[in-house]
């Protein structure tokens, strides 16, 4: 067998078929076509509109369901909704207003039953820091959100999440629980201070450790002992339908004891020992564009300059957003495929019309969600209930919200973030793969030293590093058979190879061969596991075939992908006809001979 036979060969295959190996470019006046009549059809409109599936199949039984969850899932929401505001550093009432349009709209939009969107602890803390300078940048917020999000579902960019590992992932959640916790302790002691980050709260907390409050302490923590039992009433068997609604109800039960306290206590004593919200505005909010300019002490900003100012925040909350509402539809959907386009459509129409009411970002609500499927609710016109409640609140009960105590508030807040922490979560990681560990402490770290938005950023790179190590350095498997007086080399890359590994297997290659300096040594390269090659992986192996011709026999690649025989025909005649295909090692040797 001579080093001539293997490395002359196919190229009349070449010759008599040249458009064999020629890439392909794909039609975009086809795809274009395409998609526009797949647009047209009755059967998009109605995937598009959800409302059009459920509602002709509606039924009687389903209305008791989906009345009890729309009550309950509103008593829920506008605790929090005025808890979320005071966390983004607005107004309660702007908590309200967060409320009135995500309900209705995701009626229409809406593709799993049990999603609430509406104001969370998380949308709240990435926005807060803007906030605290001018509201409007929460409103504007709001505003790009919704079209960033439509604008990646109508491109179909919802897979762009599947880049935030569960590492990374349980990280953030923590990480914003224990800022947005911490951020509450001010509140639950009665302290003074405005320090929204972990490491400023915890700061503003020991600078004022000497001015703590007793009533409000006692208030909020009998709050948090209050809540934690009224959790556990649910595993209560005498009643257990009552008692659940009252463990769901929880939080509207300690708005409700706290505000009365405080207006009996100054009805009949004349003062409240407690700090309280304040003033609620009463009334709707107008139906106006979200503002595109401002101004921060005398210095007005335009659009751009707003934009500039709100930074990062312009691609992680959009991203976060659809994060969390796609995490929550997957955690009800038992199993069944998540329409993650559509969910997009649902939340980035919300997040623009919600900025015509002086909206803060919204996303779904993981807590609320929980009640609607624990309330068994049939279909998402429970929504309808809640925003008609929400609606009447803002309508007729804005100077009741006046004695909600602030350490009421907190303990709601605290008590919500404690469960928000997925302990489980970070047990499978220790146990599933330790070193994942890594980008977890990083996004911890990272998000409350340096901030939510940025901590996430964080987080991703950590992740995107072990990626690019392992594609990089991919493993490669050598072994050796010997053939008469011939020795063969099996060289089996684990993976693709791309410019990010080319020169790593070119190396290891070359020093595996001129160790042996073999002129009957036969190297066959095994593509077996390589789906594709980049022009850095070709002319990589293209130069080791070259190099390493004096030193062997010759080279051949066995089992190569149509597209790895594709670049490498492209790149010279000679190297594609090194590239054959057989069953086996044995039907390979006998074509060589």
């Amino acid at each position: 067998m001579s080093r001539d036979n293997i490395i002359v060969a196919n190229e009349e295959d070449f010759l008599e078929d040249p458009g064999k190996h020629r890439e392909k470019w794909p039609n975009i006046r086809e795809i274009v076509e395409r998609k526009a009549r797949k647009m047209c059809r009755v059967e998009t409109v109605t995937k598009r509109l959800p409302v059009l599936q459920w509602m002709p199949k509606y039924r009687r039984e389903f209305l008791f369901p989906d009345i009890v969850a729309g009550i309950t899932v509103a008593l829920t929401a506008i605790p929090q909704g005025i808890a979320y505001a005071v966390v983004a550093g607005l107004e309660p009432q702007h908590g309200l207003y967060s409320e009135l349009i995500p309900s209705f709209v995701y009626f229409v939009l809406g593709s799993c039953k049990d999603i609430t969107i509406g104001p969370t602890a998380i949308m709240a803390l990435l926005v807060q820091p803007h906030a605290l300078k001018n509201p409007d940048f929460a409103y504007l917020s709001a505003f790009l959100t919704g079209v960033i999000i439509l604008a990646m579902a109508i491109l179909h960019l919802g897979f762009l999440v599947q880049f935030i590992s569960i590492p990374v992932t349980v990280g953030f959640c923590t990480a914003a629980a224990l800022t947005i916790a911490t951020a509450q302790v001010k509140s639950l002691l009665g302290l003074p201070g405005r320090g929204n980050e972990f490491i400023e709260s915890w700061q503003s907390v020991f600078e004022h450790i000497g001015d703590i409050k007793l009533w409000d302490t006692l208030l909020g923590v009998s709050s948090i002992i209050l809540l934690l039992l009224l959790r556990k009433t649910k595993d209560i068997p005498k009643y257990k339908t009552f008692f659940k609604f009252v463990s769901i109800s929880r939080n509207a039960i300690i708005v409700i004891i706290g505000t009365l306290l405080a207006f009996l206590l100054e009805k009949f004593n004349g003062e409240v020992p407690f700090a309280l919200t304040g003033s609620v505005a009463s009334g709707f909010p107008p139906f106006t564009p979200p503002p595109f300019t401002t101004t921060i002490g005398n210095d007005t900003l335009n659009f751009q300059e707003m934009v500039a100012e709100l930074g990062t925040s312009i691609i992680s909350v959009p991203v976060i957003s659809v994060l969390e509402i796609v995490a929550v539809a997957k955690a009800f959907s038992l199993g069944k495929n998540v329409d993650a386009t559509q969910e997009m459509i649902a939340l980035g129409f919300s997040n623009i019309l919600a900025s015509f009411v002086a909206s803060i970002p919204l996303s779904g609500s993981f807590t609320r969600s929980a009640l609607n499927n624990a309330c068994g609710v049939c279909t998402t016109g429970g929504g309808i209930l809640t925003g008609i409640i929400v609606l009447l609140a803002i309508g007729f009960l804005t100077t009741t919200f006046y004695y909600i105590p602030k350490a009421s508030l907190a303990s709601v807040i605290m008590v919500a973030m404690y469960f928000m922490i997925d302990f489980g979560a970070l047990r499978d990681i220790w146990r599933t793969r330790r070193v994942d560990i890594i980008p977890f402490l990083v996004t911890v770290i990272a998000c409350l030293v340096w901030g939510v938005d940025l901590g996430i950023v964080a987080g991703i790179a950590s992740n995107l590093l072990f990626i690019i190590y392992d594609t990089a350095r991919p493993r490669i498997l050598f072994k050796w058979f010997k053939v008469d007086n011939d020795e063969i080399l099996v060289v089996t890359p684990n993976q693709s190879l791309i410019f990010s590994s080319a020169e790593h297997f070119k190396n290891r290659l070359t020093k595996k061969v001129i160790a042996q300096s073999n002129p009957n040594l036969l190297v066959i390269i095994d593509g077996h596991f390589v789906q594709k090659i980049d022009t850095t992986a070709a002319q990589n192996m293209y130069s080791a075939v070259r190099s390493l011709t004096d030193l062997c026999r010759g080279m051949i690649f066995w089992n190569w992908s149509s597209q790895a025989q594709g670049a490498a025909w492209r790149l010279n005649r000679a190297f594609g006809a090194l590239f054959r295909d057989a069953t086996s090692l044995e039907e390979l040797l006998r074509g060589v001979k």
